[in-house]
């Protein structure tokens, strides 16, 4: 499974309704989307309804919704899932000139 959080270092708390779309790549095809979210008042996309497979996957994450003034309108966070049993949560650091992103345990 996979997840995520987006937490706002420079408000303080967490981000919501930043709009998420997740998308694996397919050799030869390129991206394709498998699944797509909006951060509830905790930050968090709980889940995409993606099938579990093995795979590159992204994250892309519509900032600008968020937050319009952002240096960063969009973020794309390219992973791999190598075993498809282990839950995936990527955490999201964002300030309006940055942000950093980590898989959380």
């Amino acid at each position: 499974m996979i997840s995520t959080q987006i937490l706002d270092l420079g408000r303080g708390c967490a981000a919501a309704r930043v709009p998420i779309e997740l998308d694996v790549f397919l050799t030869g095809h390129g991206w394709r989307e498998v699944g797509r979210g909006v951060t509830n008042e905790e930050g968090r996309v709980l889940g995409f309804g993606e099938p579990p497979a093995a795979g590159v996957y992204r994250l892309m994450c519509d900032v600008a919704a968020y937050e319009p003034a952002a240096f960063f309108p969009s973020i794309a966070l390219a992973f791999e899932v190598r075993d498809p049993q282990e839950h995936f949560q990527i955490a999201v650091l964002l300030s309006r000139f940055g942000y950093s992103a980590y898989r959380a345990t």
